[in-house]
Parts: C-alpha cells; structure tokens; sequence
C-alpha cells in the first residue's frame, strides 16, 4: 500500500458538482434508465476474468458512487491507491455513461463490505473494462474499507449503449387487466428486456423488499398484496421466457440499480420455473394519484396535518423539505443528506423512492428555524421525524436547505395537452384533447380569465417547470389550425391542481365570446422562478401612528393611498397613519422582474417618477372576523437591490431610469417613511385587529411559491397608540393556528 495520495482531478470545480441539476430532458430518459440493473458484465477478452460493475453506497445520484465489483460471485470494492481519472473514465464508459467527472478517495461514499477486489489500478483510459487494466491481482490487497473509492460520472448515457451478457436493457410492469381513465398501471407482471426480448423474472427467491423497491422506483410510496388466482392461471396458458438471474434488494434502495444481483438461476429448459411462476408486483398508490373512492382505495386516506411538506419545486413531486414541529414550520439542514432521507420524505409524502438527495438549497432557501440537522434514517421509517438528528442546528443556515425530487407514477398528463407554435418547447398556444361527437380532438382555451395560476398548471403538467407568462393573446404563435377552435372556456386554478382539466371549468358548454384563434390562451414556462418574502419582524419592530395634515398628502391622495373619506376632507384636517417599513426578500431560483417593459411603464407627475407595476403590494386591516376595516396600496415605483447577501452583487438600480427588480438573495427596501407605505386608519374605531400584507397580489409575475406572499400581525389600537405582535409569513404555521387568523389563507389571494 503506498503511503502517498494523488488528489483525485476533476474535469469541474468541485463547486459546480454540488449545484448540477437534471435538466427536464434528462429527468425523462432518466425516468427509464433509473429502472435499469446499473451493472455490466464485461468480456473483454480470453484473458480479462468477467466482471460486473456497480455504483453503491451513501450518494445522492445516480451517477455517483462507491465503485464495486462483482468476481466470482461476491461484490467487493476497489481500494484508492494509484488510482486515476484514466480509471474513472472505465468505469463509467463500462456502466453506460459517457465519461467521468472525477473521483474521490478515502470512503466518501461510505465504507463498503466484503472482499477488496482491486488495489493499485493503473489504467490508460481506452480501456473497455476495469478487468483490462493493470492492477495487483484480483483479491490481492493490503487495503482497508476506508480507502474505498468513488466516481462521479457524467449523467449523460452513451448513445445506444446495452449492457451486454445476461443483464437488462429495460424494465416494466406489464398491466394485465384493463384499469381505468386516469389511474396510473399499479400492478402487473414484472418483466425486464434483455437481448430485445421481453422476459419474466421467476418468483422463487422474489421478496417482498424487491416489490418495495420496484414500486418505489415507479412512483409509488409502497406494496400491496394481490389476488394471484388470476395470474397462475394466465401463466399456464402464456409462453414462458425467464430471466436467468434474481434479484436481491434489502427494501431501502432507491431503485434496482442499487440492489446486488443474485445468483444465476439453473432453469430446465430456459422455460420454467420449477413449481413458481412469473413476478406479479401490485403497487400502492399515493394520495394524489389514487384513483376516486368508488374504485375503492381512497377510502383509506384521512385528511390530517401534514408533518412534513415539499416547498419550492418546479415538478410535482419535488421541492425543499420543511417540517412541522411546535406548530412551525422549519427546513432541513443538510449535513449528511443522502437518497436514503430524501426517499423516506418521498415515499412519506405518497411518492416513489427518490431520484435525487439536493443540498444547498438547490430549489430555494426557506425561511424560520431550521429544525432538523444531520439526519440519518435506515430507510423504512413511515416519516422522517422518526429518524435520528441532531437538535442543534447552530453553524447552518437557510443556504444548505435540504430538498428531494422523489419518482412520480407514470399519469399520462401529458398526453393531454401541447403548446403550439412557439419559438421553443417552452412556449406556445395551450392545446388540449377533448372529446368532442365521439371522438378525441385537439382545440384551443378561451383565453377570458386567463392567468398566471393556470399558466402554472399548464407548465406543471407538461413538466416544463413554472410559468414566466400567461397570455391572452396569441396572433404570433401559430398553431396547428385544426386545433383553432375552442374546446375549453371559463378556466380557473386555484394553482395546485396536477392537471388542467382538475381546474374548474365550463365542461362540454363553452362559452368563449372572443372565440379561439389569435385569442387562444398561451404560456411560456421556465426552470426557474422567483420567491418572493417579507420580513415578518421588520413589519413588528417599525409599526406606529403618525398623523398627518391633507396638504402635505395630495401626491398620496393622487394615488389613491388614502380612504375613502379623504375624498372629503379639509385641507387643513389630518390623518391617522398607520406606518411600517416593508422588507422584501427574493429566496427563489431566479430574479423577480416587473412583467411590463420600460416603455411601458407609467408616469407619475405628481411624485415625478414611473411605476413598474401599478399595484405591489395590498395592505390591510381587518376585524377578528375577517372584515377589512381599512386598506391601503403601494405601487412598485422603484423595485431594486438595497441589500444583498454575502457575496452577491447588486444588478438593479432605480436611479436614471435603470432596471428594475430583486436579485436572488437580495432584498428591496420600503421605508416607513416614504408615501403611500402606511394604511390610512383616520376611520377605525380602537380595538383588536389583524393587520394583513399581500405581495405581488395579482399574481403579475410569476413565484415558486405563492403561500408566503402572505404576512399577518395583531394588532391592538387604543384611539392612540397601536401594538403589533405575533407577526407571521402564511404557511409558516400548522394549519391549526393560522385558522386563529382571519382573512386570506394561504393560496387564498383574492384577486379576481
């Protein structure tokens, strides 16, 4: 064993390995060769012994892992001395992936088990197997478990790459009865391709823990039983052609290309299966895709809290990982997050198993206490606050949030809607499958009512992420012209549904006066968006009253920042303020920009500037019941960087008529002292009330997340002094206690 060390090169700064994500593409072939068994066996000539290859361990992709070899029938590790990024290079090349990223030393996917195959590896690079290249000897080593070595591969596949002799090309549960519209395939034969050809897989050493792992990699959170009369008897009558290998899972995995491959089953004849038969594996499905109760599974499924939610993410089943604990609402630091945590938040949330463990705060920073710190779970707890953590979250912040993206069920969601006539797949003019005098046909959406909540629908359910805009207009997209007519009129989401006709609805009656056409609805989405927050203790610590003359409030009375009453008012009466200083921080993925362009932006002679968008934010007070006593407005005249975190630099600047808008990890500042940042209460009468502040109320520009556009205080008013306390972001809280706060609820923005 050589006492020196070779830092392991890498083709990126490790910076960027820690923040890649699966572009939409690559999500969708990965949703296929995720399925596959990641090993490969190699014959590379008479001399090379035959060989298999995995990536195991503590990771969080697909891609990455502790490198094992399957010789002689065992699985054992490769130990670090000598080796190279020539040696990664192989070993990638031979599991499918076009090339290697790095490696790494000294265990840092966990130490492995068993025998260590391999020490001293030297090879060239154009290699075909790890078996070819320079080494000790098989089992020839003074190597411990904590040298185990690791690669990281580049996530693409090699163009038409097979995994050669006796393992799959592919795998699937073949549904055998006729299930209904809508519900995914739960149950089936389980079959892999091997060779092109279709085969079973025989029962005899199947496990319940190859089912879990099975379903979980198809999107769904476990395994049920089922009825096997049917499928004996379909086995006798259907040729038989089995695979000739088992599968060995522990149940934890988070697909099968993490499961060890058995042993080589001796079939008589290649045919049978002596005394068993085919794999049958029926899955559970979760909540949000179990099918209506008259088919009989939602039954089960009670409506309670949540201890756990996904915040954040563009797709479904993705997001940044909060908990629910004293009523709060808190994330998840993430000091050793691995695939195994995030599929148990998966499958706890009704998902599969998860694709993906993210670490700093790759879907955006959260916001209260950080609840949960170096989490380790075995993979079968029912949640994952039964999993061990530590309680002292000191040293981390909102910027190493944890998040997952878990396997979803294969719904078919898009197959029901298109875009067309854009410029990229990101763009164009809603189409959907309608069924119209018998038969399926592709039409346009009235656009009447169109918005940015069912814009984001439409881009989630196409899998492109969220919405940058919904259009009312789309004369510049043309589409295909036998899908000019309308098929879907008086569309309106509330912006969680998974699909668009989940949306209410006109049903089979349209009723669309501007017709189709150039006046279809449209969307462009994107990856990423902006998530907007207020600073809840800045609203509390800068509250108080000032009265002010009328003279000095005509700019405000202009614009309409004043009540009612003003509208009367002598010029020489005053008004009672209620200020506070408004701080408003952009937590997304990208920046929060004004929807309108410069030249379109309105003048404002009085107060002698422009305003990018006419309405920012609502204020307002409202009595314990819910009614509003007395509102106010503020434009957004100047949206731009007053602060930034650590390390960013400011991008907007209002001076000079610049651009417009709110750097990630900045914030934009609306002092208490500048016009029309008050309510005017000169009418409210003393008493308790709740003071409520919307951002971005009409939905204008398009978030993450809506939920924590929403901040909510008491407040006590005397007829002289006014207290504010208790102030809070919406969703921030367990349901129980936000209900203790009148007004709009979480996703609840009334602005239509």
């Amino acid at each position: 064993m050589t006492s020196t060390r070779k830092q392991p090169p890498s083709l990126l700064p490790s910076h960027r390995l820690k923040t890649w994500r699966l572009s939409y593409f690559h999500f969708a072939i990965l949703c296929v060769l995720s399925t596959l068994l990641c090993v490969c066996t190699a014959q590379s000539d008479s001399s090379a012994p035959v060989i298999q290859l995995r990536l195991a361990g503590e990771k969080r992709k697909h891609y990455e892992g502790r490198v094992e070899v399957f010789y002689n029938g065992e699985w054992g590790t490769v130990c670090d001395d000598d080796f190279s990024i020539y040696a990664a290079q192989v070993v990638c090349r031979e599991l499918g992936f076009i090339d290697a990223v790095s490696w790494v030393p000294s265990a840092k996917f966990g130490k492995g088990e068993g025998r260590i195959w391999l020490d001293n590896v030297h090879c060239s690079g154009g290699e075909k197997s790890l078996a070819q290249c320079e080494s000790n000897g098989f089992g020839v080593s003074d190597c411990k478990h904590s040298e185990d070595v690791g690669v990281v591969c580049n996530q693409k596949r090699i163009p038409g790459f097979k995994f050669i002799r006796n393992q799959v090309e592919d795998v699937r549960i073949r549904a055998t009865y006729s299930h209904r519209k809508r519900v995914p395939i739960t149950e089936g034969f389980l079959e892999v391709k091997d060779g092109g050809k279709w085969r079973q897989i025989c029962n005899k050493e199947w496990t319940e823990m190859n089912s879990r792992v099975t379903c979980g990699m198809y999107g769904f959170p476990g395994e049920k039983p089922f009825n096997p009369r049917p499928y004996k008897l379909l086995a006798k009558r259907r040729k038989k052609n089995y695979w000739g290998f088992s599968v060995n899972c522990t149940g934890n995995e988070a697909d099968l290309s993490d499961c060890k491959l058995g042993r080589e089953i001796q079939l008589k004849g290649n045919d049978t299966c002596s005394k068993g038969m085919p794999v049958v594996v029926s899955c559970l499905p979760g909540r949000a895709f179990a099918p209506s109760v008259s088919i009989g599974f939602s039954k089960a499924y009670r409506v309670e809290q949540p201890l756990v939610r996904l915040r954040g993410g563009a797709m479904i089943g993705e997001g940044r990982v909060e908990v629910l604990k004293n009523g709060e609402w808190g994330t998840v630091c993430d000091d050793n997050w691995n695939i195994r945590a995030a599929t148990v938040v998966c499958r706890e949330l009704g998902f599969g198993s998860a694709k993906e463990a993210l670490t700093g705060a790759r879907l955006g920073q959260g916001i209260g206490p950080v609840h949960m710190n170096e989490v380790e779970c075995s993979g079968f707890e029912k949640s994952l606050t039964e999993c061990y953590f530590n309680r002292d979250s000191l040293g981390c912040s909102h910027e190493e949030d944890a998040a997952v993206r878990c396997n979803v069920p294969a719904m078919g969601f898009r197959n029901r809607l298109r875009l067309g006539g854009g410029r990229n797949p990101y763009e164009g003019r809603v189409e959907v499958l309608a069924e119209r005098n018998g038969s399926l046909v592709w039409g346009a959406v009235c656009s009447d009512s169109w918005g940015t909540m069912e814009a984001m629908v439409v881009c989630r359910q196409l899998g492109l992420g969220f919405a940058s805009h919904a259009f009312q207009e789309t004369w510049y997209w043309q589409g295909d012209s036998s899908a000019d007519s309308v098929v879907m009129s008086g569309v309106r989401c509330s912006g969680t549904e998974l699909t668009l006709d989940q949306c209410l609805h006109h049903g089979k009656h349209v009723d669309c006066p501007r017709g189709g056409g150039r006046f279809a609805a449209g969307v462009s989405c994107t990856q990423t968006a902006p998530d907007l927050v207020l600073n809840a203790q800045v609203v509390e610590q800068t509250t108080y009253l000032e009265d002010r003359p009328m003279y000095a409030l005509q700019c405000a009375h202009e614009e309409h920042c004043l009540a009612t009453s003003a509208n009367k008012a002598d010029s020489s009466s005053y008004r009672r303020l209620l200020r506070f200083s408004s701080q408003i921080h952009n937590n997304g993925q990208s920046d929060f920009r004004p929807r309108a362009a410069h030249h379109s932006w309105i003048w404002h002679e009085c107060h002698r500037h422009y305003h990018s968008m006419e309405v920012f934010t609502h204020y307002d007070l409202l009595s314990l019941n819910g009614t509003k006593v007395a509102e106010g407005h503020k434009a957004s005249f100047c949206l731009e960087d007053t602060q930034c975190d650590e390390g960013i630099q400011k991008r907007y600047e209002c001076a000079n008529f610049g651009a417009q808008g709110i750097t990630v990890g900045c914030w934009d500042t609306y002092r208490h002292d500048i016009d029309c940042q008050w309510i005017d209460i000169t009418d409210v009468k003393p008493g308790d009330y709740i003071l409520q502040v919307v951002i971005n109320p009409n939905y204008e520009v398009a978030e993450s997340d809506y939920t924590n556009n929403i901040m909510k205080c008491r407040s006590r008013y005397d007829g002289h002094r006014i207290w504010t306390y208790n102030c809070h972001i919406g969703g921030s809280l367990s349901s129980e206690t936000e209900e203790t706060f009148p007004g709009l609820l979480t996703n609840q923005l009334s602005h239509r």
